[in-house]
């Protein structure tokens, strides 16, 4: 059967903190082709920001040679590097990829990985539909469905592993239901494959990189997901063929990143990105104008029914800074995650990103609550005032860092939504500052506990999420630290009632400390299953662990080179962003991170018990 792309491919740069660095990185090279030595024009001007244990985020050397020419010419014609590839000929854009990227025809997929040909979708078995598996985010996957148990999780081996061609980053979490599983990639292809073989039934190509979880309809024939263009989407699950397409943001920075949520024949959207991370750090750029929002689509027509911004007022001229240039604000308030629904409430809960300029605003590192019918803003709940930061602020020139800037603690977690006994319900979400809360949905998000587990910081704390059974919570620490590979990382259980810790466990010593991107740092989402805890780690190990008790039980190193069922070449490396999935005896994990910097990777690994 032939693999079929249902569009044209735009494919741009995902890692978009590192975009300014590497527009930079760019230009130098360009100036390198007109007699100057590339070698020395890096190490002179770009090696402090692309280097191990820099704070910029910019990817590393090794990274960026792993990208193909098509990508980058792409990214200097259409992409996010236009204005740059403006300045510069068409041969002259051309030579530069090519001289950058990779050949293409070592990352095409040939035609053997097809799978025969089927426009059905099953519906039995056990699914993992979305990013936290239901509606409230738990991230709990029951033993029926799991297939898994303490006793056999160590046992598992690889099954199969799929390579993702022309990929430095593996960060869409895979969806599995009626045999299939759905997933994106960060070069904007979307796939859909046997659960199973890992054979490929359909392939879409958005128009950037797709970061969130795939969500399927309820009947399993619609899929849908969200791109880093801010464009989202609605394919056929069983043919991939687009039946609409909407952009729910025209700011040029507007991504997608949590995976929206379909309920009652709407989808909701949130919207996140904005120009603190891709733009903040230049002295000449006008700070910043991206507001966060959660937006309403018609899930049969893709039509906009309401769009609320975190911000209710517009951005204004607020002065201008040393450059020069015009500051603005108040902006930023990003959705980073995926929203939690409470149908008894008519409500959705999201967690909120900083302000990223001046003024400051109350809806900032919070957890809100929007009306599901109107999207009015019900409550809000602000842990940290005053959190006003962008990247700007790691930079040698800090012209667009805000004066009394705060810590970066925002909100990448999507809050749990979990019944306790006595029927009092609570919403447990973790931040970045190292704290966990446990709030009271039923009275306008009111702290019930609050605990630290870590110290927090830009890139601690907790980030992409926990998962809980109904009487205790799971988180994975991340506490990175640039230039210190065994810092952060551990893996904490609290109980739901009051917050107490019932038991911590430290992270493991990474062995990979020699290689550029090893951390310890375990940022990634946690998966639960009965009695046992699935979690990832930067320095590109696997893990599960009993639940009683934090002991690890299995462990799988991805960092290494994989045979692939689809042909093309794969590596392991940082777990990050995402986190495992565990359906019908299978558990399904991507491995690979550019960012930050880590360790690049660009493959989906299946395990069972069976193996191949």
């Amino acid at each position: 059967m032939t693999v079929r792309s249902h569009c044209t491919p735009c494919l741009e740069f995902a890692n978009l903190r590192a975009a300014t660095r590497f527009s930079t990185l760019l230009i130098l090279l360009a100036a390198a082709g007109r007699g100057q030595d590339a070698t020395d024009l890096f190490q002179a001007k770009c090696a402090t920001c692309h280097s191990p244990g820099s704070a910029a985020g910019a990817p590393l050397p090794a990274t960026l040679r792993q990208m193909t020419s098509r990508r980058i010419l792409e990214a200097l014609e259409t992409g996010k590097m236009r204005a740059i590839g403006a300045s510069l000929s068409g041969p002259h854009r051309q030579e530069l990829a090519k001289s950058l990227g990779l050949a293409e025809d070592s990352a095409s997929i040939p035609e053997a990985a097809g799978c025969a040909s089927s426009t059905t979708v099953g519906s039995g078995g056990g699914k993992w539909n979305g990013w936290g598996v239901d509606a409230a985010n738990t991230r709990y996957q029951d033993a029926k469905s799991a297939g898994l148990d303490l006793e056999r999780v160590p046992k598992l081996k690889l099954k199969w592993a799929f390579g993702f061609p022309g990929a430095t980053t593996a960060f869409g979490q895979p969806t599995v239901s009626g045999g299939r599983l759905f997933v994106g990639s960060s070069e904007g292809a979307v796939y859909s494959l046997d659960a199973q073989k890992g054979c490929i039934y359909w392939k879409f190509a958005a128009a950037e990189g797709v970061r969130t979880a795939i969500t399927l309809s309820a009947d399993g024939q619609r899929a849908y997901f969200g791109d880093l263009h801010a464009y989202v989407y609605a394919v056929s699950a069983g043919s991939g063929a687009l039946i609409w397409k909407t952009h729910v943001d025209e700011h040029p920075f507007a991504v997608v990143t949590g995976t929206p949520q379909l309920v009652g024949g709407r989808l909701f959207v949130p919207v996140s990105g904005g120009d603190e991370p891709i733009s903040a750090g230049n002295p000449a750029y006008e700070c910043c104008s991206f507001r966060g929002s959660l937006v309403a689509l018609d899930a049969a027509t893709g039509k906009q029914v309401w769009k609320t911004y975190t911000i209710p007022d517009p951005p204004a001229v607020t002065g201008q800074n040393s450059a020069g240039a015009k500051q603005w604000g108040p902006s930023g308030v990003s959705l980073w995650s995926s929203p939690t629904i409470d149908l008894p409430a008519h409500a959705i809960y999201t967690g909120t990103g900083i302000n990223f300029s001046n003024p400051a605003t109350s809806g900032s590192d919070a957890i809100a609550a929007f009306d599901m019918e109107t999207g009015r803003i019900l409550w809000s709940r602000q842990v940290t005032a005053g959190d006003v930061f962008n990247f700007g602020c790691r930079g040698d020139n800090q012209a667009n860092c805000p004066k009394d800037h705060g810590n970066d603690a925002d909100f990448g977690n999507s809050p749990m939504l979990r019944t306790l006994a006595g029927g009092r319900r609570i919403l447990v979400v973790g931040q970045k500052s190292g704290v966990v809360y446990g709030l009271d949905p039923d009275h306008a998000g009111a702290v019930l506990w609050q605990t630290r587990v870590s110290r927090g910081g830009p890139q601690g704390g907790l980030i992409w999420g926990g998962a809980s059974d109904g009487n205790t919570a799971y988180f994975g620490i991340s506490d990175w630290d640039p230039g210190k590979p065994e810092a952060g990382g551990g893996l904490t259980a609290l109980r739901l009632t009051d917050g107490k810790v019932i038991w911590s466990v430290p992270a493991q010593k990474p062995a990979c400390v020699a290689i550029p991107g090893c951390s310890a740092a375990q940022p990634a989402a946690v998966t639960l299953i009965p009695g046992v805890i699935f979690l990832g780690s930067m320095d590109g190990h696997l893990r599960a662990y009993d639940s009683h008790d934090g002991k690890i039980i299995w462990d799988f190193d991805t960092l290494r080179d994989f045979e692939t069922v689809n042909g093309v070449k794969a590596h392991g490396g940082s777990l990050n962003a995402a986190g495992a999935v565990v359906v019908n005896g299978v558990l399904y994990s991507n491995s690979g991170y550019a960012r930050i910097p880590s360790m690049p990777g660009n493959v989906l690994l299946a395990f069972s018990v069976d193996g191949k």
